[in-house]
């Protein structure tokens, strides 16, 4: 498939199958995510494969209940994958300060969506999500303290029957040429 029609397959999906994702297919999100360009080469990520029946329920309700209600569909999803930043090259981090842009979260979300459209790829939908409990999550899967979960990303097979409409802004409300207008 050409990478526009697989940017435009990718979506956020909210309603799964109760189909197992093969470890397979998730191996080769990760791998994706592996490969994207970082920051001084920092590669500041960790993932968490989160696929254990049990442990879903648990993370998911760790994360997920009380005034986060509105995530339940994580609950629906056969695998959950952590992305926990790391330390990023000195390097990395001094840009990071001179330039007052966070290189790493930039980094985190770069890797994050190679994971998203390579699990387009397999057939598999994804959701990330950035509002959850971060100190049950930790607790939950024994993540230090210091370290931060900067997403969680739901995975699985999509149980919509057709995908829903992409609203998008068109090409002119976006994009100016040559100076900003």
């Amino acid at each position: 498939m050409n990478f526009l029609d697989l940017a435009n397959k990718r979506y956020s999906v909210r309603n799964y199958k109760t189909v197992p994702v093969p470890r397979e297919k998730v191996l080769r999100c990760i791998e994706a995510a592996r490969l994207a360009p970082s920051a001084c080469n920092s590669q500041p990520w960790k993932f968490i494969i989160v696929d254990a029946p049990e442990l879903l329920n648990e993370l998911a309700s760790a994360a997920f209940k009380g005034i986060l209600d509105f995530n339940n569909f994580a609950f629906e999803a056969p695998v959950l994958v952590l992305i926990v930043s790391q330390r990023q090259k000195l390097s990395a981090k001094f840009g990071s300060i001179v330039k007052k842009k966070n290189f790493q979260q930039m980094d985190i979300g770069i890797a994050a969506e190679h994971f998203c459209l390579q699990a387009a790829e397999e057939g598999l939908g994804t959701c990330m999500l950035g509002w959850f409990n971060e100190a049950k999550v930790k607790k939950t899967l024994s993540i230090p303290k210091f370290k931060r979960v900067e997403l969680i990303i739901t995975l699985g097979f999509s149980a919509d029957e057709k995908p829903p409409y992409k609203k998008r802004k068109t090409i002119d409300e976006i994009l100016t040429c040559n100076k900003y207008r």
